[in-house]
């Protein structure tokens, strides 16, 4: 039977964002995931999932000694341009205005799981068990008893849970879940703009839903997230590239000229989830298996990163300081504050979503409104940059 002081169930950006934080704590950290990752090859075309990781988490994954190699395949943004679709309501943002060299990037997906696999291969107290598939769990008084499905049994004093959206680790602890289905399906795909993007990232609301164009590294590049109702998603997935580009194009008014379909279309149904409790006797859980968002605002992953970052200082701190990190009497500290992020996070995406929703002529007349005062009043894009750069969120250890 092997012992180890964390186990991190779930390898996937997240759950090794926190075996990279915890390297050089004295702690020996195993993360189990069911597929070990494939190796990147350079030339591949861009992937379909991307995030915008914000300052916050560039903070943080420098710190990890990943970003380094992340940034050599990242899309660096300077500006944001949000408006809402036949109307006057429209919002601008760039870096320069605030001091800032840049407002955030746009990455693969894959790319930053390859990045942080590759530190975490090279980490001595990590280690990663990979493929390999979990059957039960059993939390005793001072440890908690894994067994895997080849049949071997694993003991640790903490179990991470950070294994998705649909958690086996947070089944098995019996933790309940508020969820609420955005009625609202996401296409991604990759498109080729007539004209560059110029590092801008931008995004529309139309009656329908809302679609955002991330701006990757070839300036006529660019990740396309489109929030559609169900039906609609599904329409615009099977449509031929020609009627998809020209309804495309229509949607986001030509702002880059014609476009293009680059790759195959992906359809992903949207759901809000937050867990009842991010912690338990033994048990923490971090990223989507404590709460998945809507894409609007491209925070989720960054808000998992703020929580393993939040739980890495956490673990270390109490190690430190002699104390059994696996009680949930001190696990608290790290559930309430990641729990008020999540809560205020879902809360203002849900508002946001609702607000969009829809041509009621009282409710446009009210975005359109808002978002004219939120360009133009003093004193609020400053805030709503800091936001969305993450900076209000950042643990103090990584101020």
């Amino acid at each position: 039977m092997q012992s180890v002081d964390v186990a991190i169930v779930g390898g996937g950006m997240v759950g090794l964002a926190v075996a990279c934080g915890l390297q050089g704590s004295g702690l020996r950290v195993a993360v189990i995931d069911n597929h070990a990752p494939m190796p990147l090859s350079p030339a591949a075309p861009p992937a379909l999932r991307v995030s915008a990781i914000n300052a916050a988490s560039e903070k943080f994954l420098t710190h990890l000694g990943a970003w380094q190699k992340i940034s050599q395949r990242a899309s660096c943004y300077h500006g944001m341009s949000v408006w809402d679709k036949d109307s006057f309501g429209q919002i601008d943002f760039d870096d320069k205005s605030f001091g800032y060299s840049h407002l955030g990037h746009i990455i693969e997906n894959d790319v930053i799981h390859s990045a942080l696999w590759q530190r975490a291969e090279q980490c001595a107290d990590i280690s990663l068990m990979a493929p390999a598939g979990l059957q039960q769990v059993a939390w005793g008084e001072n440890d908690a008893f894994l067994t895997l499905t080849d049949g071997a049994m694993l003991t640790a004093r903490l179990v991470i849970g950070a294994d998705g959206a649909n958690s086996w680790v947070r089944s098995k602890a019996d933790i309940p879940l508020t969820f609420w289905d955005y009625r609202h399906h996401a296409l991604v795909a990759t498109i080729r703009t007539a004209e560059p993007h110029q590092a801008i990232a931008r995004q529309v609301f139309h009656s329908d839903g809302i679609l955002a164009f991330l701006p990757l590294e070839d300036p006529h590049l660019c990740s396309i997230v489109w929030s559609l109702s169900p039906d609609e998603a599904q329409r615009m997935q099977q449509a031929s590239p020609e009627a998809f580009n020209q309804a495309l194009a229509a949607v986001f008014d030509l702002r880059l000229g014609l476009c293009q379909l680059e790759s195959e279309r992906k359809v992903f149904p949207l759901t809000g989830r937050y867990a009842h409790d991010f912690a338990g006797h033994r048990l923490a859980l971090v990223g989507d298996a404590a709460h998945t968002i809507h894409p609007l605002a491209g925070q989720g992953v960054n808000l998992g990163f703020m929580d393993a970052a939040e739980l890495v200082a956490e673990v270390r701190r109490l190690h430190r300081e002699g104390k059994d990190f696996g009680q949930h009497l001190y696990l608290r500290r790290y559930e309430r504050s990641r729990k008020h992020s999540a809560a205020v996070m879902l809360a203002s995406m849900q508002g946001f979503r609702e607000l969009f929703a829809g041509d009621s002529p009282a409710k446009k007349l009210l975005r359109d409104v808002g978002l004219k005062l939120a360009d133009t009043l003093p004193g609020i894009k400053p805030r709503l940059v800091r936001q969305a750069m993450g900076l209000d969120d950042l643990p103090d250890w990584l101020r």
